[in-house]
């Protein structure tokens, strides 16, 4: 099986830190060469100690499950011989409380617009299979304990 990973850095600078007023922006950088700015979020830790700007660990999770609910899509789209012009998914999570007191992301909406074009457009049903089949196939959402659940939407392209 493939391993994947990624190494975070965050250094302290010449802030105190017992204090907890200290910065949570950090790096993240993967082996392709990118490189990440990642914070806690602003709802868990204020500024100027989290940086907005950056991306937060529970937005690197809907970003992960949309984008591999995604990758599986055009995949499934392409071997149906179907034309994908443009996908968009406006995705959000919500945090929430688990029965056993915890919290963490409790559910996760995917919300897809798939543009289409070509002679062989789909209808309602067979672009819910193809979502349902993406959704059974990600690993991301296979790997996590809240719900995912996909909102997709589709049109053809403008001629």
């Amino acid at each position: 099986m493939a391993s994947y990973g990624c190494t975070v850095e965050w250094s302290r600078g010449d802030e105190p830190f017992s204090d907890r007023k200290y910065s949570r922006a950090h790096r993240w950088h993967f082996d392709g060469g990118a490189v990440v700015a990642g914070s806690s979020s602003p709802h868990s830790v204020r500024p100027p100690y989290s940086d907005p700007s950056a991306v937060d660990p529970e937005e690197a999770l809907v970003a992960a499950v949309s984008s591999c609910h995604m990758l599986w899509f055009l995949s499934l789209a392409a071997e149906r011989g179907l034309v994908v012009d443009s996908y968009s998914d406006a995705a959000q999570a919500r945090m929430g409380r688990f029965a056993d007191g915890r919290e963490g992301i409790a559910e996760i909406v995917l919300r897809p617009l798939v543009v289409l074009s070509g002679g062989n457009l789909p209808d309602d049903a067979v672009m819910d299979e193809l979502h349902h089949e993406a959704h059974r196939r990600c690993f991301i959402a296979n790997s996590l304990r809240s719900e995912v659940h996909v909102q997709g939407s589709w049109r053809a392209a403008q001629a």
